[in-house]
């Protein structure tokens, strides 16, 4: 049994820089792509009102959401071919962001330009790409496929939202503390690994837990490819049945205190159960999902922001993560070369557990 520390002579004062006006360079997910059409779709994301719409090119397109003539939202307007008229005074705004028509002008303002945002569509998700410096995406932070979303031998995405009430720092903390896993999860853990290359932090870890695994074992190898898109390949079980699972987890910032979470199941299918069988298995597995993140919503709405945690030798590598997650508020150029090499970080287990 580890002894307790020397009581400090003087308390430790928490510290909590005041948050930069910036949001995190990457790929960000906006759900699944088959739920935007034609029909604009207002998104109040990065402090500001963007609008994606579907053009006839069969291309999604993300603008800023504020008309800059007069400040009309252009998710109230209308899409024309690969453009969207806005509802105020009928300018019209190219997927490039350049106004393409004035009906009441012989000539258009050089001015008259909006952002625009690069999309992707991949593993029937809706991204979009946002820089602060207005660069392009970079092609090697691309989310990678996930083969098994395109396999008859899994279920479709089952997908949920929710708003949370605080910084998205909160969320990635997750990645590294391993310790919360027990207290709040109901999941002790055997093995624990963090793997930290480039853009990509890795999570393994197997243990147990009450809603994922019930009596046996949870296994779990939760990838993070940029900021805020993450995917998970889990195992373990549903009413006696062992259970293979895709689970997805992303965040969109709306402002610097509060962001939409996003996350997605799917269920390796079981032979001799039918489909729909089997989509209701994933169903549940979603809604036990659900319950495990609403474990840590009521810790994240009660908690405060803490830049200088006191640390002890059984958690996780958490300064690590947030030097790692860091990244990506700075420039391109100011990118620490650090992270190009390859690291593990181990939890030892075996004399915790004696």
């Amino acid at each position: 049994m580890s002894q307790p520390a020397p009581v400090s002579r003087q308390p430790h004062i928490i510290e909590a820089a005041e948050l930069p006006d910036r949001y995190a360079r990457g790929w960000y997910c906006l759900g699944l792509a088959s739920e935007y059409t034609s029909t604009p779709v207002k998104l109040n994301y990065f402090g500001t009102r963007l609008v994606a719409y579907r053009g006839e090119d069969g291309e999604m397109h993300v603008l800023d959401g504020y008309c800059p003539h007069m400040g009309a939202d252009l998710s109230e307007g209308c899409v024309e071919g690969n453009s969207i008229r806005c509802p105020f005074h009928a300018w019209r705004w190219g997927a490039d962001g350049v106004c393409d028509d004035i009906p009441y002008a012989k000539r258009i303002p050089a001015k008259a330009v909006i952002r625009s945002y690069p999309t992707l569509e991949e593993n029937h998700l809706l991204f979009v790409w946002f820089d602060p410096e207005g660069n392009p995406p970079i092609e090697e932070q691309r989310p990678p496929r996930i083969d098994d979303v395109f396999s008859d031998e899994w279920t479709i995405w089952q997908m949920d939202v929710m708003s949370i009430n605080t910084n998205a720092r909160e969320l990635i903390d997750n990645m590294a503390d391993v310790a919360h896993f027990g207290p709040i999860h109901g999941a002790p853990i055997k093995e624990f690994k963090n793997i930290v290359h480039k853009h990509t932090y890795c999570q393994q870890l197997t243990g147990g837990s009450e809603l994922l695994a019930e009596d046996g074992e949870l296994k779990s190898e939760a990838t993070y490819h940029g900021p805020a898109y993450m995917n998970t390949y889990m195992t373990g079980q549903v009413e006696g049945m062992e259970v293979a699972s895709r689970l997805l987890v992303t965040h969109v910032p709306i402002d610097l205190n509060s962001f939409d979470l996003r996350f997605g199941v799917a269920v390796k299918k079981i032979a001799g159960m039918s489909d729909e069988q089997n989509n209701e298995m994933a169903r549940q597995y979603t809604e036990q999902n659900r319950t495990a993140f609403f474990q840590d919503v009521h810790i994240w709405h009660t908690k405060t922001r803490v830049d200088n945690p006191v640390l002890c030798d059984g958690d996780g590598p958490i300064n690590r993560l947030r030097q790692w997650y860091q990244q990506f508020y700075v420039n391109v150029a100011d990118v620490p070369e650090v992270f190009a090499e390859r690291r593990e970080y181990v939890v030892d287990y075996a004399l915790r557990n004696t």
